[in-house]
């Protein structure tokens, strides 16, 4: 009998939760400015096929996001992407499986919002790649992203984020801009444009890169949420369309359930 009232105990903790809803940085690019709550681990996982030039094509399984509420102020994070690439080649088309460069990084609280001031936090993030016999030099690639949101009703936002990021090949910058809507009691959804420009392009190559894509979101509790999304690039050297699907869910760290 304790052992059914203790898994019923853990079951209430995770579907009924006193932080609200859970805040997610997926399925739109634009990053939240929403810590996750302190003691909490968070993750978040995505599933979907990006689709470039003429046949070749990109899925992800996984990509994901791990995250731990450390203070009011700050979040630990661990990103990266689990891919296999399809390259059409005559006569041979070629499939690579690997995983993306792994990225640490954290999440900062800057300001909450007041007025016209957004709720603003500071990503920041470095990771190395593992191809190969090793990994490369230290950081292989860094990402920092300024975020904000703005409340315009009780269920209308807006979010956005700059930044630039630090890659192999070069750096960019990079832009998003998200507004979004919840309806009901469960759904959310938002659209969305967003682009990088290359810092280093070689003279003649287009710079900027600009896509738009949009979502859907429904949360089956208030700590757990699945997503569906999709975008089409708008640039001739941004990828063509892609789609997605995602699942994210939090729990309480080192909380304890007595049972008498």
């Amino acid at each position: 009998m304790k052992k059914i009232l203790f898994l019923l105990c853990v079951l209430v903790g995770l579907i009924a939760s006193a932080q609200g809803k859970i805040d997610t940085d997926r399925p739109d690019q634009t990053e939240s400015a929403v810590l996750v709550p302190k003691k909490y681990f968070q993750a978040e996982f995505g599933f979907g096929k990006e689709n470039s030039t003429g046949e070749d094509y990109t899925i992800a399984h996984p990509a994901f996001l791990l995250k731990y509420g450390l203070s009011k102020r700050f979040e630990l994070r661990l990103e990266s992407t689990y891919f296999s690439e399809y390259i059409q080649l005559i006569p041979d088309p070629k499939t690579n499986t690997d995983l993306a460069p792994v990225e640490i990084g954290t999440k900062v609280a800057l300001f909450e919002e007041k007025g016209i001031l957004p709720k603003t936090s500071l990503i920041a993030h470095v990771g190395s790649s593992f191809r190969g016999s090793g990994p490369q030099v230290w950081p292989y690639y860094s990402v920092f992203r300024i975020t904000c949101q703005h409340t315009i009703t009780e269920n209308i936002g807006l979010g956005y984020n700059v930044g630039a990021a630090k890659e192999e090949e070069g750096s960019v910058l990079l832009y998003t801009f998200s507004p979004n809507l919840n309806f009901g009691k469960r759904w959310y959804s938002y659209v969305e444009a967003f682009g990088f420009r290359s810092i280093s392009s070689t003279p003649g190559e287009p710079r900027w890169q600009h896509a738009l894509d949009a979502g859907l979101a429904y949360y089956l509790s208030n700590d757990t949420k699945l997503d569906f999304s999709g975008g089409v690039g708008l640039s001739d050297n941004t990828m063509k369309n892609y789609f997605a699907i995602g699942f994210s869910f939090r729990i309480p760290v080192k909380e304890k359930y007595r049972l008498r």
